[in-house]
């Protein structure tokens, strides 16, 4: 059953809505964290727990990018460009992977910073109870909301959602590093305050990775890289199942934003009337739609089949 433009765009506007709320839900986790974490780190005297507000400073600005860049991608196509607007989620999340990789250096240089303060003998401040408290009520909140944030991302196949779910988590490892570290400097007394900075480095190291992870993603989107082999095959799968259909080349696949593009040919026996080869050419689009969404980007070339490597007048 084909949908029209009117009820495309209507699904459209629902899946923005829909990644809105969950931002915005995320946002206010983070702000609220913001405030507590600059407050804890100062009264608490833990710059592990100032840098951790940073990191939630970040995760915040990242909320703005995912609402505004979706917005611009959800938009139809129009004339300047005819397959609609999805690269700008694919920007939004090479936005946030760089977000995340500049976060992750600063936490490890500052980390490895007053790991050599403390290795020439300087005394690192022993953090105080509420920094703690921080990093605990962080750990169980970023986490909450990684959660509900990467179950919406996947369930709209939203990249750009699925990277700002990443960014709570990279925030959640972060807190944890952060916890160790303010724990282990209150229990064991400020000999041992180095604890903090190590864990934050260590953190940060596994923050970066997510940060190439999401980055080379989509980089590799907006450089047209094909889809994996494995959804290649798929594709070549369904449109060999249909009737008359006796080879499949030229298969060129890309993404677009949560949408995929399919160009291929198909051959099929050269008596067929240009009606029937429609026929099966409109069949292989519908399914293809079934299996990878209503919105995919389907371009179908049927040529007849070949006689010793020459086409042959039927």
């Amino acid at each position: 059953m084909t949908i029209t433009k009117k009820e495309e765009q209507m699904v459209a506007d629902e899946r923005v809505r829909a990644i809105n709320r969950v931002t915005i839900k995320g946002s206010i986790i983070n702000v609220v964290l913001l405030i507590f974490k600059f407050v804890a780190g100062i009264v608490g005297g833990s710059a592990a727990m100032i840098a951790d507000a940073v990191h939630s400073l970040s995760d915040f600005l990242t909320d703005v990018v995912v609402v505004v860049f979706v917005r611009l991608g959800s938009k139809p196509e129009d004339g300047d460009h005819d397959y609609g607007h999805g690269k700008y989620e694919t920007l939004a999340t090479a936005a946030i992977g760089m977000a995340l990789g500049v976060v992750g250096a600063m936490l490890c240089y500052g980390g490895a910073d007053k790991i050599v303060d403390a290795m020439r003998g300087e005394a690192l401040e022993q953090p105080g109870w509420i920094a703690l408290a921080a990093a605990l009520m962080s750990i169980a909140l970023k986490e909450w909301a990684y959660r509900f944030t990467v179950s919406v991302g996947r369930r709209l196949d939203s990249p750009a959602v699925v990277a700002n779910a990443w960014h709570h988590r990279s925030d959640a490892l972060s807190s944890i590093g952060t916890a160790i570290g303010i724990g282990g400097a209150i229990i064991l007394g400020s000999r041992w305050a180095v604890l903090d900075p190590i864990a934050a480095v260590v953190v940060s190291v596994f923050i970066m990775r997510t940060a190439y992870t999401l980055v080379g993603q989509s980089m590799g989107e907006l450089l047209e890289k094909s889809l994996p082999e494995d959804m290649e095959r798929q594709i070549a799968d369904i449109a060999s199942e249909e009737p008359t259909v006796s080879a499949i080349h030229h298969l060129r696949t890309r993404r677009i934003g949560s949408h995929i593009a399919i160009d291929m040919h198909v051959r099929m026996p050269g008596a067929l009337s240009l009606y029937e080869a429609h026929q099966h050419a409109t069949a292989i689009e519908q399914r293809l739609r079934e299996r990878f969404g209503e919105e995919t980007y389907i371009n179908l070339h049927v040529e007849p089949v070949k006689v010793n490597g020459e086409y042959v007048k039927p």
